[in-house]
């Protein structure tokens, strides 16, 4: 299920980024983060690079860390590793082809046993 992320102000904080992930229901393990990025105007944003950090929602779990790849105009897919079951949230670092920065949140619920 995609879900989007919108801010207003500036036009790098007005992107908006949906998300899809799968296996469905998550699981621990490798877990595939399809993301889609487009402008104020619903235009693909490209050359932008993706880091994603995943945090569970309770303290004392160390974060993953995973890269996005563009796979197509607007569009970047990453591979992140789960270790343990629950609920995650995964912050999303933007860099813009011009230097800006945009920093998105969501979240993935019941990360379950494979």
């Amino acid at each position: 299920m995609a879900q989007a992320c919108k801010h207003q102000g500036d036009s790098a904080s007005q992107l908006t980024l949906t998300h899809e992930v799968s296996p469905q229901p998550p699981r621990v393990g490798p877990l595939t983060i399809k993301l889609s990025v487009t402008d104020a105007s619903g235009k693909p944003a490209t050359g932008v690079r993706i880091r994603l950090e995943g945090n569970m929602s309770h303290a004392g779990m160390t974060p993953v860390f995973a890269d996005a790849g563009e796979t197509e105009p607007g569009r970047y897919s990453s591979t992140m590793e789960l270790p343990m079951a629950g609920d995650w949230f995964i912050v999303a670092y933007l860099t813009l082809p011009d230097g800006g920065k945009v920093k998105r949140q969501f979240e993935i619920k019941g990360v379950g046993q494979p």
